[in-house]
């Protein structure tokens, strides 16, 4: 194994470093970086990068990486692990989804060393980052004021991805298509095969996500062979591939008395909703029009008209089977807590 160098930094096999990695200064002055967790082997492996708030708001992420790699028994036996919990720094001083020109990061990939404040970070996380990677995991939730189910998304047309996503071990993949100015889009033109893991709410931090998050993680690198398998002997979550998804939009603007939860098996026809008047009238409710599984949902008790207010995966399989895996899944993952 050669040296690995990441900005001016040189990390050798059987080293494990925290560094910084210069990104831009504010107008005060202060100096902005980008903090990376180095996790080197002796032996010869893959090296993978798992990163989390590219939107500066999705926390579950950052503490993902922090629970995953203050492990007393997490070790990597192959290859190198390249953790960074928060590419876009600015958005989580900010707690928000953009950077401080109002780009979106996720959208300014691969970027440029003299483009906007976005296209620079964008520039640096990918040459100094990506790069290197075989494989990477990128960490995301909701945006704010909605939650997703855990998920992976993923481009299923790609055989090794398809395998990954299964391996990952959540109940819902998706097949998403690569989108102009991602992450995802940028590492494939750099063979670097990307997972995305959708979970949780913005600015919040959930329990089953994050646990989930974790859990998948260590799937991924004991497939890779850079970990070794726990001796604890838990059930396998059967993933299922969604043939697509829709979002259900709200037809009339008002107060919102939700009928579901996520995870739940939505049959053709079921009432979603009721959208209400602050006079206590029914104005209109929101049904499904295909059966499915509920994987993403807004938590705001009010919308406007026009507004995404479900999102609906549609499987070829039983959807009641589906709903019992993610039941199956939050056992696995929430024991009960102590009393006290």
């Amino acid at each position: 194994m050669e040296s690995l160098r990441i900005g001016e930094f040189d990390l050798f096999p059987g080293e494990k470093r925290k560094i910084e990695l210069p990104v831009a200064k504010l107008y005060t002055d202060a100096n902005v970086s980008l903090p990376v967790h180095i996790i080197r082997a002796k032996k010869p492996g893959p090296t993978v990068f798992i990163s989390a708030a590219v939107h500066g708001d999705e926390l579950n992420g950052i503490e993902i990486i922090r629970r995953l790699i203050s492990q007393k028994n997490f070790k990597i036996s192959r290859g190198t692990l390249i953790a960074v919990p928060m590419v876009n720094v600015y958005g989580v001083v900010n707690q928000s989804r953009y950077m401080p020109d109002r780009r979106d990061l996720n959208r300014c990939f691969p970027g440029s060393a003299k483009g906007s404040l976005a296209g620079r970070v964008a520039h640096i996380f990918l040459n100094e980052i990506v790069k290197h990677c075989d494989y990477g995991i990128d960490l995301h939730t909701g945006a704010i004021h909605r939650s997703n189910l855990p998920q992976i998304r993923a481009d299923m047309s790609d055989e090794e991805t398809k395998l990954l996503a299964e391996v990952f071990g959540v109940p819902v993949i998706l097949n998403a298509n690569l989108r102009d100015g991602s992450l995802r889009e940028a590492a494939v033109k750099l063979k670097t095969k990307v997972l995305l893991y959708e979970a949780g709410e913005a600015l919040r931090f959930d329990e089953f996500s994050i646990r989930a998050g974790i859990k998948g993680i260590l799937n991924i690198l004991h497939h890779l062979n850079m970990v070794h398998k726990s001796s604890s002997k838990k059930k396998m979550i059967e993933p299922f591939i969604a043939n697509g998804s829709q979002w259900l939009r709200a037809n009339a603007s008002g107060i919102v008395h939700n009928k579901v939860a996520l995870g739940d098996h939505i049959a053709k026809g079921q009432l979603l909703a009721e959208i209400g008047s602050p006079y206590g009238d029914i104005i209109d409710l929101v049904k499904a029009n295909r059966s499915g599984i509920l994987i993403g949902k807004q938590n705001i008790p009010l919308v406007q008209e026009g507004e995404a207010m479900f999102h609906i995966a549609y499987f070829s399989e039983a959807n009641e089977e589906i709903a019992e895996q993610i039941e199956t899944a939050q056992e696995l993952l929430l024991p009960e807590m102590d009393s006290n």
